[in-house]
């Protein structure tokens, strides 16, 4: 399929809540999905969001084997999620080191629940109904938190723990983080 340019923090585009789809198991869903996963792997992402690549949609990917990124992150199963609800499990946070793929380049720790239960659809309008923890719940929120504007830093609540990845992690050129 086709590799898209991903959006970078300040597109406004980036601040839009996204509109549900509406039509499940099309050819356009279908053509969408397979961009947005071989935009993913392009990039080395694990989870890459509709509006990240400019379509104001309600439809999440993420999910990966291994990942030379993330190589202590257990896997998450690759998974198509459209029109989400993501319910907390409780009130417990985990705060960890988070990136992204339009927010090039910087890191920062974001607090995110523990543990959650997400539904929604897959491509062909089938339920999902999950209940996850640990890293895969913090790759769905941050994905999920694309459908509603919200970029990581604007969850950042220590900014002396924000910053350029080759600043603060300069022997490891990279650090763990969600997407």
């Amino acid at each position: 399929m086709t590799v898209r340019s991903i959006l970078k923090m300040g597109d406004p585009r980036l601040l839009q809540p996204a509109a549900p789809v509406k039509a499940f198991g099309t050819r356009e869903l279908n053509t969408l999905i397979a961009d947005m996963f071989d935009t993913m792997a392009a990039a080395g992402g694990v989870g890459l969001a509709a509006p990240q690549i400019g379509v104001g949609l309600q439809l999440v990917i993420f999910g990966f084997e291994r990942s030379a990124r993330y190589p202590d992150a257990p896997a998450v199963p690759p998974t198509i999620l459209i029109n989400p609800v993501l319910t907390p499990l409780g009130a417990e946070e985990d705060e960890d080191w988070e990136g992204c793929l339009s927010v090039p380049g910087l890191r920062g720790i974001v607090p995110r629940f523990r543990r959650l239960r997400y539904q929604g659809f897959d491509a062909d309008g089938t339920p999902i109904d999950r209940c996850v923890d640990g890293f895969h719940a913090r790759v769905v929120q941050h994905e999920c938190d694309h459908l509603i504007g919200t970029l990581y830093p604007m969850r950042v609540r220590d900014f002396s723990r924000f910053g350029y990845t080759d600043v603060l992690f300069p022997a490891q050129g990279d650090a763990p983080a969600a997407e």
